[in-house]
């Protein structure tokens, strides 16, 4: 086999589709998000991010940078090792303590990211559940998809958000049969939200586990940035939660968190959290300063959710076709793979304003889009300004407007 040929031949095709990702040198300026710097050009360089997942700016916010700071100083960079062979900190330990404390749950363990934590949950519960029968929403997550796929369980898919639908699949299983319903509580992509009190209402007349993703809402919703299922006052309700350190919190690493013997159960047996070393420790501390700075402030959560409102207003009154939901994901769809390139550039090049275009994989060919991830630390010019970069691009582009 010629390999080389048959590398390039695969990079080619991906070019050709228009789906070749190309990763854009961005230099996030600590103090300064959401302006960072084009670190392509050399001088004029400034642009403003409008697509991080860092939802409250918390990755650079004094209090959490403090903390890692001290535990630098105090423990060093690395942790050492794997959580069994020397690697686990005081700091791990405070940190699942913390998560397990916002999650309503028992206990909690760490991973080194969210999409791993799924992986690695969702695979060792699938194989080591005897004849266990995953459900699975047909929008989840890669990390879920992959996590199922490993497990060699058998699967079914539900439409998304179908509660009709799941309920027809539950009904064709033996009560007796081990079953798990995996869905996410708000789905990056379009933004939408769950009705996850009827899934718990048939996992529980099913016999099923609740395994429940809330990556993109951890810190930014419920009392103390819980996620959608605390907001919902169902969380005591939900087997295993999953969430995210890399997002609202503002760092890296993932969870889940669960009752103790769950816990005990995946952190004996997961090759992905046995065999991997753990986060830095000062990782670990400046999350806890995160954590714990979002329970206890609210601030940010509620600006975030105003600037949200006022971008929908002003998308709605330019004809800027975008799906409509009530989270703080703003998914503009343009629906080509190339012209969402093109907008994207665009947008970067001429307006100063990072749009990165999602396309497939990430979402079905025919759904291409820009999605638009407001922080409270975006001005009301940086708004304005962005509306009026997507109203020149629309109509330079030759985009289609909302009906």
């Amino acid at each position: 086999m010629d390999y080389k040929k048959f590398f390039f031949n695969s990079i080619n095709d991906l070019k050709k589709k228009g789906e070749y990702r190309i990763f854009k040198d961005i230099g996030r300026v600590s103090g300064s998000f959401p302006v960072a710097k084009n670190n392509d050009l050399k001088k004029d360089n400034n642009i403003i991010v409008w697509c991080s997942n860092d939802y409250l700016g918390m990755g650079q916010h004094p209090f959490v940078l403090e903390a890692i700071e001290r535990a630098m100083h105090e423990v060093g960079a690395g942790s050492g090792g794997t959580r069994n062979i020397s690697g686990t900190n005081s700091y791990h330990i405070l940190l699942e303590q913390e998560i397990s404390n916002i999650s309503k749950k028992d206990s909690a363990l760490l991973f080194t990211s969210g999409y791993v934590a799924n992986q690695s949950s969702i695979s060792v519960l699938g194989s080591k559940l005897k004849n266990c029968i995953i459900f699975s929403d047909e929008k989840n997550h890669a990390s879920i998809i992959n996590g199922i796929k490993s497990s060699k369980a058998e699967k079914k898919i539900f439409k998304h958000n179908n509660i009709t639908h799941l309920e027809s699949l539950l009904k064709e299983v033996d009560i007796s049969r081990p079953k798990i319903i995996i869905f996410e509580s708000v789905y990056s992509m379009d933004g939408d939200f769950t009705p996850i009190k009827k899934i718990v209402d048939l996992a529980k007349k099913y016999n099923a586990l609740t395994y429940l993703d809330e990556v993109h809402a951890v810190g930014l919703y419920g009392e103390n940035g819980g996620g959608v299922a605390e907001e919902q006052s169902i969380m005591n309700e939900i087997d295993i939660i999953n969430g995210t350190l890399a997002k609202a919190f503002g760092l890296m690493g993932g969870y889940i968190s669960a009752s103790k013997t769950i816990i005990d159960f995946i952190r004996s047996f997961s090759p992905g959290f046995i065999f991997t070393t753990s986060l830095p420790p000062a990782i670990a501390s400046g999350a806890i300063a995160s954590i714990r700075y979002i329970k206890h402030n609210n601030e940010l959560r509620k600006k975030l959710m105003e600037k949200c409102l006022i971008i929908k207003e002003k998308l709605l009154h330019s004809n800027i076709p975008f799906i409509k939901t009530k989270s703080h994901i703003i998914p503009i769809i343009i629906g080509d793979t190339v012209l969402c390139k093109k907008a994207s550039d665009e947008l970067y090049e001429k307006h100063k304003v990072y749009l990165q275009p999602i396309n497939y994989p990430t979402v079905p060919r025919g759904e291409e889009r820009l999605r638009i991830t407001p922080t409270p630390l975006h001005t009301d010019t940086m708004i304005d300004d962005l509306i009026y970069a997507l109203k020149l691009t629309w109509k330079k582009l030759k985009l289609k407007h909302a009906a």
